[in-house]
C-alpha cells in the first residue's frame, strides 16, 4: 500500500514522542508503508523541524518535556503557516473520548496507546485524504476556507457541544482598494487574519478556530463565552493596527477622499469592522453549518447599520 500523492514525492510524516521505542515503532512501520519520516523528541524540537521541512502530517504525542503536544498543536495551529498541518495525537491508554476531544486543541484526529500497526496506517492515511479533500487554504492568510469552516461547524455539532459563530468583515474596505489599490487592500486583509490570529490563541482552550472565507470577510467558530473576548480583542488591535496602513495624511484627518461615479470627490471614514453573532445553544440549536452561517451574516448586515465597529448578536430564541 502507497500513500496517496506518492506518484509525486513520498508523503513526509513528523513523529513527535520523547518515548524512543514508541517512535521507532511508529517511524518503522510508516516507513514500510512509503512514507518519508523524520523523528522529534518533544515540542521545540518538532517546531524547528516543522519550520524547515514543511511535513505534510504530524503524529505527536500528548505528553512531553519542554513542550507537549497540547501546547504544541495550539502553537500551530495559531500560526498561518501551520494552521492547516494536520495532526494526529498519540494519548495514554484511559482518556475518554471526549477528554481526548477537549484536550487536543485543535487535532485532527487521536490515536490511544497501545495501538496496532493497522490502526496507524489506516489513521494517517485517512487524515491525509481528508486533509487534501478540505484543503483550500487562503494564499493570503493561509487560513482554511469554506469547506474546512463548514466541518468545523458539523464536527461541534457532532459532540452535542454549544458553538457560536461570528461572521466579521471590514466597512469601507471598496473604499481603501479604490484609493490606495488592491496590493495596500491586501495588507488590510492580512492585518486583521493577524489580528484575529493573536485573539483566538489568547482566549484559550477550548480550542476556537478561524477561518478565511474569502475578500475581507472571516469566520471564528468558538464556544459561545468566547466570541465577545476574541472580537473585543481583534477590534481594538486591527482599529489600532489598520491606522499605519494609511498615509500619514488621511489617517491624520480620520478620512480619505474617494471619486464617487461622476467623479466628484466623497469622504470616507476609516475602516472599522462590523461582526455578526450566531448562537448556537439552550432553545435554539443549529445543526446546519450553512444556517448558522446565513445568521451570522444577517446580524453582520445588522452591524453594519451602526457606526463604527460593531457586534450585532442573534437574539432569537426559536427557529422560524
Amino acid at each position: 500500500m502507497s500513500p496517496e500523492g506518492a506518484e509525486s514525492r513520498p508523503d513526509l510524516i513528523l513523529v513527535v514522542d520523547d518515548d524512543v521505542d514508541i517512535a521507532r515503532f511508529v517511524e518503522v512501520n510508516l516507513r514500510l508503508h512509503g512514507f518519508e519520516v523524520m523523528l522529534a523528541h518533544d515540542g521545540q524540537e518538532a517546531l524547528e523541524i516543522i519550520e524547515q521541512h514543511r511535513p505534510d502530517l504530524a503524529v505527536v504525542d500528548l505528553m512531553m518535556p519542554r513542550i507537549g503536544g497540547l501546547d504544541l498543536t495550539r502553537r500551530l495551529r495559531a500560526d498561518p503557516m501551520t494552521a492547516a498541518l494536520p495532526i494526529i495525537m498519540l494519548t495514554a491508554k484511559g482518556m475518554t473520548v471526549d477528554k481526548v476531544v477537549g484536550l487536543t486543541a485543535g487535532a485532527d484526529d487521536y490515536l490511544v496507546k497501545p495501538f496496532d500497526t493497522s490502526e496507524l496506517i489506516a489513521r494517517v492515511v485517512s487524515t491525509l485524504r481528508r486533509n487534501r479533500e478540505y484543503r483550500e487554504v487562503s494564499p493570503l492568510t493561509g487560513l482554511p476556507g469554506n469547506t474546512r469552516v463548514s466541518r468545523e461547524i458539523t464536527d461541534r455539532v457532532r459532540s452535542g457541544a454549544d458553538y457560536a459563530v461570528g461572521y466579521i468583515d471590514i466597512d469601507r474596505f471598496k473604499s481603501v482598494n479604490d484609493v490606495y489599490g488592491f496590493g495596500r487592500g491586501d495588507e488590510f486583509i492580512a492585518t486583521l487574519a493577524r489580528c484575529l490570529h493573536r485573539s483566538v490563541v489568547a482566549v484559550g482552550l477550548p480550542p476556537a478556530f478561524l477561518g478565511h472565507i474569502g475578500g475581507d470577510d472571516f469566520v471564528v467558530v468558538c464556544a459561545p463565552e468566547q466570541v465577545r473576548p476574541i472580537i473585543e480583542k481583534a477590534i481594538v488591535e486591527f482599529e489600532k493596527a489598520a491606522d499605519e496602513l494609511y498615509d500619514p495624511s488621511d489617517a491624520e484627518r480620520g478620512f480619505i477622499e474617494v471619486k464617487d461615479r461622476r467623479g466628484k470627490l466623497q469622504k470616507a471614514a476609516l475602516v472599522t469592522l462590523s461582526v455578526g453573532v450566531a448562537v448556537s445553544a439552550g432553545d435554539r440549536r443549529f445543526s446546519d453549518p450553512r444556517e448558522i452561517i446565513t445568521v451570522a451574516n444577517e446580524m453582520k448586515s445588522v452591524a453594519k447599520s451602526q457606526p463604527g465597529s460593531f457586534i450585532a448578536v442573534d437574539r432569537r430564541l426559536h427557529h422560524n
